[in-house]
Order: structure tokens, then C-alpha cells, then sequence
């Protein structure tokens, strides 16, 4: 009996670890026309090297970004024009701002996990039922991940080895 909670017990154990083998987002589903705030979940660095930079590009769609400060890490911006101008609060009409944010100069050891965060705002006209991607690429003292492939009609995440992290769109509250 031992033995079969001890084997069951490893195979859950594996299960969780390749399921949260991928960088990926803690929240998962938003609503469109409201704030959120994206938590970048990193578990584990390349090949056991540690991760020295995470770069994300902001979906198009999600507006007004800022990232959190974190200890031990700069953060770099890019900022541009928008494919379009967004309404956003009190009728302010936003037409560019951050596409892309760059946490690096840090050290995050294989061993460990960290989170790396964001917050802006889920345009209004974004389509509900969708999937927006946050393609991710995580650099290590050696080698990289490239979290980027986002799924073609008709495949999931689950088919490639390296997904963006998803968030699904949910109806405006």
C-alpha cells in the first residue's frame, strides 16, 4: 500500500511539474474593458541555468501598461504607436504607449520561481471569447526560451513546446 501512494504520489508530482513547465500568466481570463494585471509566472530556468531577463510584447489591445518595480531587476520600456487610438477612462482617447517591457540585470537561480508583473487595461472593442497572447522570451546564462508560438486555427497551446502565455477574453462587466 505504501508503495502504491509513494508511485501514485511521484506520478502526480510529475504531472504538476510538466504542467507548470511553461511561463505563464496567474490569471488567466479577464474581462474586456477593464483594468488587469498580468503576473507573468516563471518556474524554472533553461537547462538549469539561471534566468537573467524576461521580455515581454504586449498583445495589441491592452493599453496603458505599467510595470511593478522588482527588487534586483531593471525594467526597460518601448513605447509606440498603437494600430489604433483606444478610448479609455473619463474619455481619454490613448493612441501609443508601452508594446513591450524588458525585466533584466536580475538572477533567477533554476531552483527557483518568481513572478514578473504588469498592469494596464483590456480595451473595450477587444472581442470577448478570444484569446489574447503574451509572447515571452526568457533568457538564461545559457541558452533561451522563446515562449512565443501562439496557436493556429484548429490547435491549442498544448500543441507546441513553447506556447505564449493566454489570457481569455471575457464579456465586459
Amino acid at each position: 500500500m505504501f508503495r502504491e501512494l509513494v508511485l501514485g504520489a511521484a506520478g502526480v508530482a510529475a504531472f504538476v511539474g510538466a504542467a507548470s513547465a511553461h511561463v505563464t500568466l496567474e490569471t488567466r481570463e479577464a474581462p474586456v474593458g477593464a483594468p488587469y494585471k498580468a503576473v507573468l509566472r516563471v518556474p524554472h530556468g533553461c537547462d538549469g541555468a539561471a534566468t537573467i531577463a524576461v521580455r515581454v510584447r504586449v498583445p495589441e489591445g491592452m493599453i496603458a501598461v505599467k510595470p511593478m518595480p522588482k527588487p534586483g531587476w531593471k525594467i526597460e520600456t518601448v513605447t509606440g504607436k498603437y494600430p489604433k487610438t483606444y478610448s479609455y477612462f473619463h474619455g481619454a482617447k490613448l493612441s501609443e504607449g508601452v508594446t513591450e517591457v524588458s525585466f533584466t540585470g536580475g538572477n533567477l537561480p533554476d531552483a527557483y520561481y518568481d513572478e514578473f508583473v504588469f498592469a494596464g487595461f483590456l480595451a473595450g472593442d477587444l472581442e470577448a471569447g478570444k484569446m489574447l497572447y503574451f509572447p515571452v522570451v526568457q533568457e538564461c546564462e545559457r541558452g533561451v526560451h522563446r515562449w512565443i508560438e501562439i496557436p493556429a486555427a484548429g490547435k491549442s497551446s498544448g500543441d507546441y513546446p513553447e506556447p505564449a502565455p493566454a489570457l481569455k477574453l471575457l464579456p465586459k462587466p
